[in-house]
This record gives structure tokens, C-alpha cells and sequence, in this order.
């Protein structure tokens, strides 16, 4: 149990680090959205475009081992929609919204870390693989699902969709990030040493900064209400949606490592991507943004029993 310890508690001691230098008027809240505009909009980025440039694409996109994590994370948003619509009678625009929430894990900065330290770098292969699908699948599932129950509902109509996903999809900094790095990967091509270790050292800038500054981010969204929906919502995230998956992962025939990463990817909290996604439509933005920090700090539980589970 220690060993566990000392893989989770790292992580969660620089996002506690976060939160308690905004409460404690270390850093202001403009200060956090700096650092999280250089961590999501250039360092991040790099870290992915260098990942998926130099990635064994033949490796990490097994279709049985994405066709696990997603299973789950599919198993999550319609678990979530549904409860959301039938046992807690919300409308069906806030259902999506919340069903959302079940749907998109924190597979980068929270998936990637605790993989790391639990399993090497060398386990990252497949956590690469779970990102790159990360925001295109989510989002065409969320925005898709979204419009079709505003046209139902006599809304703005579905005529825009493509479009409206496409754009949705390629202003996300992360998701240029992943589509450079397929392309110098398929290309053959290679960067000069410099400018590779230039990238480099951005990118291991990445993921402490963004750690630190989702610390402070968090202090913003605080439980209010709705507290049933909440727990409801983030249980499909945590615990349903690792719990499919490793279901999944059995049925498949995974190897141990890819197990472990899709396994542990679905046990991570909420996205704030999730508060994004409620925000861009105007629903469920109290229920989204309380899950994020619940699921979070829930996150330490999550991980440390399937780190214990997994062989």
C-alpha cells in the first residue's frame, strides 16, 4: 500500500499545491489561467506532437485495446444520460451535458502521470494511443448526440453537425498537436537534434505546470446542490467506466501492459474538458464542474485500487 502511495500522492501534492496557492492568495487566478494557457496551448501540445511523431502507430492502435477503453467511456455517457434523464428527470440537453461528464476522463494530465509512475515510461505507448482518440471521439459523440436532441426539440436543426464538430474538434491546441505528430510520423521524416531537444524540454515542462495549474483551476468549482447527480455522474466516470473497460480488456485477450494503461485511464476523474462541454451549450455547467473537482480528489481511491487489482 505504500508502494501505491508513492505512485498517487506525487501527483495530487502538486495539484494540491495549486489549489492552495490561489487559496492562499499566492497566485492570482489570472496568474493559473497564464500558466494553464502556456501548459494546454504550447507545452502539452509539443509533448503530444513528439509522442505521436516517434510512436509505433502499428502498436499502439490495436483496435481490441481502444475498443476496450471506449467501450467504457461509451458505457459511462450513456449510463450517465440516461440516469440523468430518467432517475433524476432532467431535460434531455442537460442529460447529454451530464452523460458528458461520464464519458471524458482526465486521460492526459491525470491518465498519463499516474501510468507513469506506476508503470514506466515505457507503458506510455498506449496511453499515447487513448489520447490521440481522446477529443475527436468524445466530442463527435457529445456535440452529434447534443444536436440531435435540439433538432428533436425544434432547435437550431442538425444541418451544421460536421462542421460544427470539425471546428469544435481542430481549435483544440492538443488536437493540432496530435495531427502534426501523425503527420511527421507518416511522413518519414525527421527533425534536426536541436530543435528536437528544444520540443523536448517544452514538453516535459507540460505536465507539472498543468498539474500545478489545475490545482488553482479546481478552487473555482465548488459543490453546490445537485449533490445526488453528482456522486451519480462521477461513480460512471470512476467506477463504471474502469470497470467495463476491465471487463472488456478480459474479453479482448489484452496484454498485461495494455490492460494496465486502459484500466487505469478509465479509473481518472472527469476532464475539465467535461465543464467546457456544459459551458458551450449553457447546461449542466454546477453538475460538470463539481464532478471535476469530486472526481478528483475521488481519483486518489480510484487509482490506488486498480493498481492494486491489475497485474
Amino acid at each position: 500500500m505504500l508502494s501505491i502511495a508513492t505512485v498517487v500522492l506525487p501527483v495530487f501534492l502538486v495539484i494540491g499545491a495549486g489549489y492552495v496557492a490561489v487559496w492562499r492568495k499566492l497566485m492570482k487566478p489570472e496568474h493559473i489561467d497564464g500558466l494553464m494557457r502556456f501548459a494546454q496551448g504550447v507545452a502539452l501540445p509539443v509533448l503530444l506532437f513528439r509522442a505521436l511523431s516517434t510512436l509505433d502507430l502499428a502498436t499502439g492502435f490495436d483496435p481490441r485495446f481502444l475498443g476496450a477503453f471506449y467501450g467504457g467511456a461509451t458505457a459511462g455517457f450513456f449510463a450517465g444520460m440516461l440516469g440523468a434523464r430518467y432517475l433524476f428527470h432532467r431535460d434531455w440537453e442537460d442529460a447529454v451535458a451530464i452523460g458528458f461528464i461520464g464519458l471524458f476522463s482526465n486521460s492526459l494530465l491525470l491518465g498519463l502521470s499516474i501510468t507513469e509512475r506506476a508503470y514506466g515510461a515505457e507503458a506510455l505507448t498506449a496511453n499515447f494511443a487513448i489520447i490521440a482518440v481522446h477529443s475527436p471521439y468524445c466530442y463527435f459523440l457529445g456535440i452529434t448526440t447534443m444536436e440531435v436532441v435540439r433538432a428533436r426539440r425544434g432547435g437550431t436543426g442538425a444541418r451544421g453537425l460536421v462542421p460544427k464538430v470539425l471546428r469544435a474538434m481542430f481549435s483544440n491546441a492538443l488536437i493540432v498537436g496530435i495531427s502534426l505528430g501523425f503527420l511527421l510520423n507518416i511522413s518519414g521524416l525527421t527533425l534536426p537534434e536541436p530543435v528536437t531537444s528544444g520540443l523536448d524540454m517544452l514538453a516535459r515542462a507540460g505536465i507539472p505546470a498543468a498539474l500545478f495549474g489545475l490545482g488553482g483551476v479546481l478552487l473555482r468549482y465548488r459543490p453546490e446542490g445537485d449533490m445526488r447527480t453528482i456522486l451519480f455522474i462521477t461513480a460512471c466516470s470512476i467506477v463504471l467506466h474502469p470497470a467495463v473497460t476491465f471487463g472488456l480488456a478480459h474479453l479482448f485477450g489484452l496484454s498485461v501492459g495494455a490492460m494496465r494503461s486502459a484500466v487505469v485511464t478509465a479509473a481518472m476523474a472527469p476532464g475539465v474538458n467535461a465543464y467546457l462541454f456544459a459551458d458551450m451549450y449553457g447546461r449542466a455547467r454546477r453538475v460538470a464542474a463539481s464532478s471535476v473537482l469530486i472526481g478528483t480528489g475521488l481519483t486518489i481511491a480510484s487509482a490506488a485500487f486498480w493498481i492494486m487489482v491489475l497485474p
